[in-house]
């Protein structure tokens, strides 16, 4: 309260020098407006705190963001929720009776989990090294390790049978460089590997799929007006990577289009540019072609082999069809390939979706060895967005979120 306090001693010295001019009840209203402009941090005309379940970071003024400044005036807000990183949250969520029956409705069973940590000879950590589930010498999941030679394997990504004895499994790295033969659960630990040392230049590849039905203009606009300084921050932090950008609009059954593309360049004006044509509308019903537009950022931007860390922004407030075995099927086979080629799937939730579409979500993210990010009320911007079902989180601005994400998949640890 210091500079409350100041400013009473200096406001009663006014008042002495102008004792004539303040009055009874005009004292008393200036009084209550300095009282509550100090705030509860004691600085003049502060912005009140962000309430709620949950730990805010502050939105008042400039966020730092780990590579700059950004004024706080007018932002989405957001927060992101890793479950791999928070298992024990997501086992005990995912097994409540509300929630234990959307596994199947989505055909994803995140359970039976298997984590990997692969270094190089020098002991750092060993990025882009394949990696490959066997059981009884069959590949049944495959995929990438990320920056920090880390990867999440599934034995049974579509079917729910826990599995009790895991002596039939093996874990094939960089086709047969290494294998692992006595492997272990998550739960009895992680299964560690050293192979030959491979520096691979930074290359970074980064997709924003955005639903561009009727009800996602705030989010249109917001990509419109931020994706270029979000860009430019990527690339100024990581200043040797080498950063291609696409992009993947789609809408539904019966619009204009299905999925629309821009594919991957290292100019990124052509995204913006594509970007920045696209406008809202169409939809009608609820759900979304998800799945074709999953099929087209997989199969259409020309995702390259050698780069060290593929991002994908799904950015949606609707589900896919839910009725439909080939809309489920085309789902599956999406994810399944894509966490094969080492593509993370970190979704934005907007406003709009419900727990059913949240859970599936953060399917994705889990299998793809990604992240969660939901958009918050906090700014004020948009309709009204529902309150994830996680722990403990910590509200910034969605371009900070974004910025962060991108650096903390592609920086060397």
């Amino acid at each position: 309260m210091t500079s409350c306090f100041l400013f009473f001693i200096i406001f009663d010295k006014i008042l002495v020098m102008f004792k004539d001019l303040f009055k009874g009840f005009s004292i008393f209203l200036f009084l209550i407006v300095i009282l509550v402009s100090c705030g509860k941090d004691g600085g003049l005309f502060s912005s009140s705190e962000l309430s709620g379940d949950k730990a805010t970071s502050g939105l008042t003024g400039d966020v730092d963001n780990g590579s700059g400044k950004v004024t706080g005036g007018g932002k989405i807000t957001a927060a992101e929720w890793n479950d791999l990183q928070n298992w024990t949250f997501w086992d005990t969520t995912i097994s409540k009776s509300e929630f234990n029956m959307l596994p199947s409705q989505w055909g994803l069973f995140n359970t039976n989990r298997i984590s990997v940590q692969i270094k190089n000879t020098n002991l750092s950590p060993a990025s882009n090294a394949i990696v490959v589930l066997k059981k009884n010498g069959v590949p049944v999941f495959a995929t990438k390790t990320d920056n920090f030679g880390k990867a999440e394997l599934w034995p049974n990504l579509f079917f729910n049978q826990p599995i009790a004895d895991f002596s039939p499994y093996s874990i094939d790295i960089n086709n047969g460089e290494k294998i692992i033969n006595n492997m272990k659960s998550y739960k009895d630990g992680i299964n560690e590997a050293i192979i030959g040392t491979n520096v691979l230049p930074m290359a970074i590849e980064i997709a924003f799929v955005v639903d561009a039905t009727g009800s996602m203009g705030d989010e249109l606009e917001f990509l419109k007006d931020e994706l270029y300084s979000v860009l430019n921050r990527i690339s100024d932090t990581l200043r040797n990577a080498t950063v291609s950008t696409g992009s993947v609009f789609y809408r539904d059954f019966g619009d204009d289009y299905i999925t629309k593309f821009s594919a991957f360049s290292n100019n990124m004006s052509q995204t913006i540019n594509f970007i920045k044509a696209q406008s809202a509308g169409g939809g009608g019903d609820w759900p979304e072609a998800v799945h074709s537009a999953l099929e087209t950022t997989l199969k259409s931007l020309q995702w390259s082999n050698n780069a060290t860390t593929k991002i994908v922004f799904l950015i949606l407030d609707a589900p896919p069809h839910q009725d439909d075995q080939t809309v489920k099927s085309s789902l599956q086979n999406s994810v399944l390939n894509m966490a094969k080629a080492g593509i993370k799937i970190i979704p934005i939730a907007a406003s709009g979706i419900d727990d059913n579409t949240e859970f599936f979500l953060r399917f994705l993210s889990i299998t793809t060895n990604g992240s969660y990010i939901f958009i918050t009320n906090d700014s004020g911007i948009g309709n009204s967005h529902k309150k994830a079902i996680v722990g403990n989180y910590k509200v910034d601005f969605l371009n900070n979120l974004l910025v962060k994400l991108v650096y903390r998949y592609a920086s060397q640890p």
